[in-house]
C-alpha cells in the first residue's frame, strides 16, 4: 500500500476531484466513486465541506452564483430542528430550515411522496409537512402563542384520531437520521434522474450517514444507495467518506458487482510534517487500520502530544476489539469485573470524552490531570489485550522507559 502526503485539506480535496475526473474520462457512462475510511476526528467532515466548496463560484457581493456538489453531512443533519411545543407539550415538529438551498422547490416536486417511498424500507413512522406554518395556536385554538413566521415543518405520526387527524409523535434519535437521510436521497435520486432542478450536481459528498444506526441499517443504506445509482439516468462524480468498517464493506462490493470499482483509501493526520496522509485500501476492509492507530496513539501519550479527539480514537479501537472477543460492549476491554471501581470510572472517562463535539473537531490538547488518564486507561488495554508487538515495534507498556 502507498501513502501520499496532502499539506491540508484544500489539497486534498483536489486530488479526489481530479481523481474522479479521469474515472469519468475513461467510463464516461458509470457514475465514479471514492471510497475513504477515517476515524472520528481525523477531518471527514471538514473535507467534505472543502470538496463542496472548491464548486462553488462567489461573486464580488458574497453571493455564490454556481455550485456543483449536493452533500450529505453533520451540517445537513443541522438544518432540521425540534421544536418541542413548550408551551402547549403537544404539537412536537421536525422544522425545515428553508433559508437554505437544500430545500429549493420541496412544495413543487412533491417531496412528501419520494421521501415516503424511501422511507418505507427502514421505519414504520408515517409523516407529513405544514408548508403554510404561520403561527402556533393554543389547545383550544383560542389565541396565537408567537406572531413570528414559523418554519415548514415536519409532524410524524403512527396512529390517528377517530375523526382521522394524526396523533403526533417525537420520533427516536435513529429514526429521525432515517428521515433526514431519506430526505437526502430522495434529492439525490432527482439528480441522478436528471430532474432540471438538480441539474447543477455534478458531484455528491456523503460523509457518514450511519453514525448513529444499528449494524442492520448500515448494511440496508449501503444496498439502498447503491441501487439509486444502479438505476441513474445519469452518471455523477461521487465521494463517500465512514469511520464504519461495515459500511464499508457493504459498498465495496455493492459497487464493484454493480457500478464501478471505487478508488478505495483510509485517511489519517500526519503528525510529523503536519497535514493528511491518504493510504491505498485495496481490500474490502480496513481491518487493520486499528492497529496503526493504536500504535500513533501510544506515540501521542509517550511524547505528551495527545489531543481530546484522541478519546474518539481510542474508542474507536475498544470497540474494534470488543467485537472481535464477542462482547457487547466496549466497556469489558477497560473493566475486570463490574465491581472494578477504576474500570467504571474509566469507562466514564471514554463516555464523556468521545462524544463532545469540541472532540470530535478541535483538536485541542488535552489538560495534565485527564492525559494521565488517558495514559492509564491506554496502558491498562494493552496490558490486558497483548498485541503482537511485531506490528508495533516501537511500543512500550512504560513510556518513560522510552
Amino acid at each position: 500500500m502507498s501513502d501520499t502526503s496532502y499539506a491540508n485539506l484544500s489539497e486534498l480535496a483536489k486530488h479526489l476531484r481530479s481523481e474522479l475526473a479521469k474515472k469519468a474520462e475513461k467510463k464516461p457512462e458509470k457514475s465514479p466513486f471514492v471510497l475513504l475510511y477515517a476515524f472520528n476526528g481525523t477531518g471527514k467532515t471538514r473535507l467534505s465541506t472543502t470538496y463542496k466548496d472548491l464548486g462553488k463560484v462567489v461573486d464580488a457581493n458574497g453571493e455564490t452564483t454556481k455550485r456543483d456538489t449536493l452533500y450529505f453531512n453533520a451540517y445537513t443533519e443541522d438544518l432540521f430542528n425540534w421544536d418541542n411545543d413548550l408551551d402547549g407539550d403537544r404539537q412536537r415538529v421536525l422544522e425545515l430550515n428553508d433559508d437554505s438551498k437544500f430545500f429549493e422547490g420541496l412544495r413543487e416536486l412533491e417531496m412528501e411522496v419520494k421521501i415516503g417511498r424511501l422511507l418505507e424500507r427502514y421505519t414504520d413512522f408515517n409523516f407529513y409537512i405544514d408548508y403554510d406554518r404561520r403561527e402556533r395556536r393554543d389547545p383550544d385554538g383560542d389565541r396565537n402563542l408567537t406572531d413570528r413566521p414559523l418554519r415548514p415543518a415536519v409532524t410524524f405520526f403512527r396512529a390517528r384520531e377517530e375523526n382521522g387527524d394524526p396523533i403526533p409523535i417525537k420520533v427516536s434519535r435513529g429514526e429521525e437520521n432515517i428521515f433526514i437521510w431519506c430526505f437526502f436521497l430522495s434529492i439525490l435520486q432527482l439528480a441522478l434522474d436528471g430532474d432540471p432542478a438538480y441539474e447543477w450536481v455534478e458531484h455528491v459528498y456523503i460523509d457518514d450517514p450511519v453514525s448513529s444506526l444499528d449494524e442492520h441499517n448500515a448494511i440496508v443504506i449501503a444496498n439502498h444507495l447503491v441501487q439509486l445509482y444502479r438505476e441513474a439516468k445519469r452518471p455523477i462524480q461521487t465521494v463517500v467518506s465512514t469511520h464504519h468498517t461495515l459500511f464499508f464493506n457493504v459498498l465495496h462490493y455493492e459497487l464493484k458487482n454493480h457500478i464501478n470499482g471505487p478508488s478505495q483509501y483510509t485517511l489519517k493526520q500526519d503528525r510529523n510534517a503536519g497535514g493528511f496522509r491518504l493510504r491505498t485500501q485495496k481490500g474490502d476492509t480496513p481491518q487493520f487500520y486499528h492497529v496503526a492507530a493504536l500504535a500513533e496513539l501510544w506515540e501521542a501519550a509517550a511524547a505528551g502530544t495527545v489531543s481530546t479527539y484522541h478519546f474518539n480514537v481510542l474508542r474507536s479501537i475498544l470497540e474494534k476489539t470488543a467485537f472481535f472477543h464477542g462482547y457487547g460492549h466496549f466497556s469489558r476491554c477497560i473493566k475486570r469485573d463490574d465491581d472494578d471501581a477504576d474500570g467504571v470510572l474509566h469507562q466514564r472517562y471514554v463516555d464523556l470524552l468521545s462524544h463532545g463535539k469540541y472532540s470530535m473537531y478541535e483538536p485541542i490538547e488535552m489538560g495534565e490531570d485527564t492525559m494521565d488518564k488517558f495514559r492509564t486507561i491506554l496502558r491498562g488495554f494493552v496490558e490486558r489485550h497483548p498485541f503482537n508487538r511485531e506490528l508495533l515495534p516501537e511500543f512500550a507498556l512504560d513510556p518513560e522507559a522510552q
